[in-house]
C-alpha cells in the first residue's frame, strides 16, 4: 500500500554498511549509483591497520555457496563523556566471495547538526598486492536520504566511501569515527547480518557514577567483561539472516543489545526503563503543540456546521484531515520526534504524521473529544510485549481518540477497551483511504505506546473482523457446446482491498488504463478472453465498497475430452500461494497482511442438450490462521460454485507453517478442479 505513512524516527549517529538491511528508496539506490561514478577507484595509500592484517589467516565462518561475503570482523567501541556527549568507533571488515560481494566495498556513515564525523577511512588486502586505502579526502557527502516518502528536507547526510579491488578473495574493511549528541541516552548494537559473522564485539565507556541496563533481543545473552567504567561484549559464529517471503521485519528477527544509559542525578536524556517513561518523553515533546488558532476554530465550526452528532462532527474533521492536509515532512534535529504547531500546521496545509495527528487532535478538541497520540510501527511484529522502550521503535504516529457512551456507531469498528480510559478509536489521520472508524490491515494486532499526559501504555491495536476487507465475486455465465463462455461479473471491494484499488487508479491517468486490474486478473485465469464491457463505481467515495461490474467472452473455455466437456466452476480468482514451497525449511512466522474474507458465487448455465456427469468434491478446510469452504452444485440446468476463502490470523508460527503448506496445497487443488458434462441422456 503505497501511503505515506512513515515519520523519519530513523536512527542517526550510526556508522552502516551497504547490507545492513536499512530501508533504502529506489531513488536513493540510483542517486548512490550516480555518487559512485566519482568516487575514485584506484587510489593506493598506507598499509591496512594490524587489526585488519590479524585477520588474513582467521578462519571463515560457515557459509553456503550463495553467500556474497562473510563479516570477519565487527566492533564498535562507544565513549560517554561526563557531559553526555558520545563518540563512537565502527570498524568492519568483510572477506569478499563472489563477483557479488562488490557491494560491500561500498560504506556509509549518516550524520547531521547533532552527529559529526570525525574521520572517516577504509582499506583493502588484496590476497596479492600491495594494500589500498581510502581516507576522508576521497569521500562523497550527499542529502540522499530526504529524498522519499513525502519527505521535503531533513538535515540528515550521508558521507560515502567506496573502497578499491573489492573482488573474491580480498578483504575489506573501513573505520568510522563519530561525535554524537543523543536525544536519549540509549544505544543499539545491531550485530546479525545477513551474511555469516565470525566475530562481533561492542565496547562501552562510561564516565564515573553512571549507570547502564543492558537487554538483549532475539539472541542468547552474552556476558560482559570488562574493569572499572569499561565493559565489553563479544559474540562470535553469528549465523545469517536469510530473506524469507512475508517474514517479521528485521528488527524482530536480528540479534541486538539495547543499552539503556542511567546518568548520575536527573536527566530529560536519561534512558527510557519504562513504557511509561516514553511516555512522559513524548507528551513533554507535544506540550503546546495542540493550542488551536482562532483561524482552527472557524475552520471547525464551518466543518461541523449542521452535524448533530459526535460520530458524524468527528467524521467531517477526520475527512478534512485526511485529503486537504498534504503529506510533506520537514524534518530538522528532534523534528523526527516533535510536531510542529497545530496554527502552522493549519496555515501552511501540509504535515507529516505527527503534524496530521496534531492538527486532528486539536480540532477533536473543539468539539469536546480527547485524543491521545498513539505511536506505532507500520510493520507489525517490530514492537511486542516483550520489547523494552527505546525511541526509535516507531516510525509512525496515529491517533487514540476517546469514546463517550453517547458515541456510538456502527462504523467504529476499530475500537480499543482500555482499562481506565475506556473505549478507545484507533485512527490514522494520515491513512487518506481508509474511513474514520477503520484501520487498515499492518496496524491491526500491532503494538503501539499510547501517549497520555500520565505516561504511556504499550496497547495492542485491535484486530478487526475478517468481514471489513476483501473481495464479493458474483457472476453469471453461459457455457456453449463448443466450449464459449461469456458472463457477466460484479465485484465488490472493501477496506484493504478496496484501499489497495483506488492507489491503483490515483496511478491511472485514463479511463481506459483503469480496465488494467481486470486484464491481469482475468490473464491470471483464463488462457483468452475479451472484455466487452466495465465500469467502475465509488472510486472517490472512500467511505463506500468499489465496485465493479464488467462482461466478458472466453473463447474455448471449457475443454473436450471426445463427447465429454471439461468445465473448470471457478472461473477466475485465486487464493493459493505457492509461498512455503521451498527447499529450505521455514524459520520465520509468515505475516500477512490482514485480515479478509473472499466471497465467490458463480452460476455457469449449461449448454443445450448437456448434462452434469460428475462434480468436483467439496472442500472443507478450518484452521486457526484461515478456512477454505469451496462447493459445487447443479441447480436445474446450471452449476452453482461457491467459495469463501478466510485469514483469521495474521501471523502464523513457524509451529504452524506445515498446516498453512497444506492449506495452500488443498486451496490450489481445488482451484484445478473440473465438472464433467456428457451430452443428455449418454451412459
Amino acid at each position: 500500500m503505497k501511503n505515506k505513512s512513515c515519520c523519519n524516527r530513523a536512527e542517526r549517529p550510526q556508522a552502516i554498511s551497504w547490507k545492513r538491511r536499512i530501508t533504502v528508496s529506489a531513488t536513493m539506490g540510483a542517486a548512490i549509483l550516480a555518487v559512485l561514478l566519482v568516487v575514485p577507484r584506484e587510489v593506493r595509500g598506507g598499509d591496512a591497520p594490524g587489526w585488519m592484517h590479524a585477520l588474513v589467516s582467521a578462519p571463515v565462518p560457515e557459509h553456503d555457496e550463495k553467500t556474497d561475503a562473510v563479516l570477519l570482523y565487527s566492533e564498535d567501541i562507544l565513549t560517554v563523556k561526563p557531559d553526555g556527549k558520545m563518540k563512537q568507533l565502527t570498524r568492519r571488515a568483510y572477506k569478499i566471495l563472489r563477483v557479488s560481494g562488490k557491494e560491500y566495498g561500498l560504506a556509509w556513515a549518516d550524520y547531521d547538526a547533532e552527529t559529526k564525523i570525525s574521520s572517516m577511512r577504509g582499506w583493502c588486502i588484496p590476497a596479492q598486492g600491495k594494500d589500498y586505502e581510502v581516507k576522508d579526502r576521497d569521500a562523497v557527502e550527499t542529502a540522499l536520504r530526504g529524498v522519499s516518502n513525502g519527505e521535503l528536507f531533513t538535515d540528515i547526510r550521508t558521507k560515502l566511501i567506496q573502497i578499491p579491488a573489492a573482488d573474491p578473495g580480498n578483504i575489506v574493511g573501513y573505520e568510522v569515527e563519530q561525535e554524537v549528541r543523543p536525544f536519549v541516552y540509549q544505544y543499539m548494537w545491531t550485530f546479525q547480518e545477513e551474511i555469516p559473522v565470525r566475530e562481533t564485539r561492542f565496547t562501552l565507556q562510561l564516565p564515573p557514577s553512571w549507570e547502564y541496563k543492558a537487554t538483549w533481543l532475539n539472541y542468547k545473552e552474552s556476558k560482559e567483561s570488562g574493569s572499572g567504567n569499561q565493559w565489553q561484549w563479544v559474540v562470535s559464529d553469528v549465523k545469517a539472516i536469510k530473506r524469507e517471503d512475508a517474514m517479521p521485519p528485521w528488527r524482530a528477527v536480528a540479534g541486538q543489545l539495547l543499552i539503556t544509559l542511567l546518568p548520575p542525578g536527573t536527566s530529560d536524556k536519561k534512558g527510557f526503563e519504562t513504557w511509561s517513561e516514553m511516555g512522559k518523553w513524548e507528551d513533554n515533546l507535544d506540550r503546546g503543540r495542540r493550542d488551536p488558532s482562532p483561524a482552527i476554530q472557524q475552520k471547525v465550526k464551518e466543518l461541523t456546521a449542521g452535524k448533530a452528532t459526535a460520530p458524524e462532527k468527528m467524521r467531517v474533521l477526520a475527512d478534512f484531515v485526511q485529503r486537504d492536509i498534504r503529506y510533506v515532512a520537514i524534518e530538522l534535529g528532534i523534528g523526527g520526534f516533535q510536531p510542529h504547531p497545530a496554527p502552522e500546521i493549519f496555515d501552511h496545509h501540509y504535515g507529516d504524521c505527527k503534524d496530521k495527528a496534531t492538527l486532528m487532535s486539536t480540532m477533536l478538541k473543539e468539539i469536546g473529544v480527547e485524543s491521545y497520540y498513539l505511536s506505532i510501527n507500520t510493520t507489525r511484529g517490530a514492537v511486542n510485549p516483550q520489547t523494552p522502550p527505546q525511541m526509535y521503535w516507531f516510525n509512525h504516529e496515529i491517533l487514540g481518540v476517546r469514546l463517550t457512551d453517547d458515541m456510538k456507531d456502527a462504523g467504529f469498528v476499530a475500537v480499543y477497551q482500555h482499562p481506565k480510559l475506556g473505549k478507545i478509536l484507533i485512527f490514522d489521520p494520515t491513512d487518506e483511504m481508509t474511513p474514520f472508524g477503520q484501520l487498515r490491515g499492518d496496524l491491526q494486532a500491532n503494538y503501539g505506546l499510547l501517549v497520555t499526559p500520565n505516561g504511556g501504555d504499550l496497547i495492542e491495536l485491535p484486530q478487526l473482523p475478517v468481514s471489513a476487507s476483501g473481495v464479493h465475486r458474483a457472476g453469471k455465465f453461459q457455457l456453449a457446446a463448443n466450449g464459449g463462455l461469456t458472463g457477466e461479473i460484479t465485484e465488490i471491494y472493501m477496506g484493504d482491498s478496496a484501499t489497495r484499488q483506488r492507489y491503483f487508479f490515483r496511478a491511472t491517468q485514463k479511463d481506459a488504463d483503469r480496465v488494467k486490474y481486470l486484464e491481469s486478473l482475468l490473464a491470471s485465469s483464463l488462457s483468452t478472453y475479451q472484455i466487452t464491457k466495465a465500469s467502475v463505481a465509488n472510486v472517490n467515495e472512500w467511505h463506500q465498497p468499489l465496485q465493479y461490474e464488467y462482461s466478458i467472452q472466453a473463447p474455448n473455455y471449457a475443454k473436450t475430452a471426445g463427447t465429454l466437456l471439461l468445465v473448470r466452476p471457478r472461473v477466475l480468482g485465486h487464493a493459493s500461494s505457492d509461498l512455503l514451497e521451498k527447499k529450505e525449511p521455514r524459520k520465520y512466522p509468515v505475516e500477512f497482511d490482514g485480515p479478509e474474507k473472499n466471497v465467490i458465487k458463480f452460476d455457469i448455465a449449461l449448454p443445450t442438450g448437456y448434462e452434469v456427469d460428475e462434480l468436483p468434491p467439496p472442500v472443507d478446510v478450518d484452521y486457526p490462521f484461515g478456512s477454505y469452504h469451496a462447493r459445487t452444485v447443479v441447480e436445474g440446468n446450471a452449476l452453482k460454485y461457491t467459495r469463501t476463502f478466510e485469514i483469521k490470523q495474521v501471523s502464523v508460527p513457524v509451529s504452524q507453517v506445515d498446516d498453512l503448506k497444506k492449506f495452500y496445497r488443498m486451496i490450489a487443488s481445488d482451484e484445478r478442479n473440473n465438472a464433467v458434462l456428457k451430452p443428455a441422456g449418454a451412459h
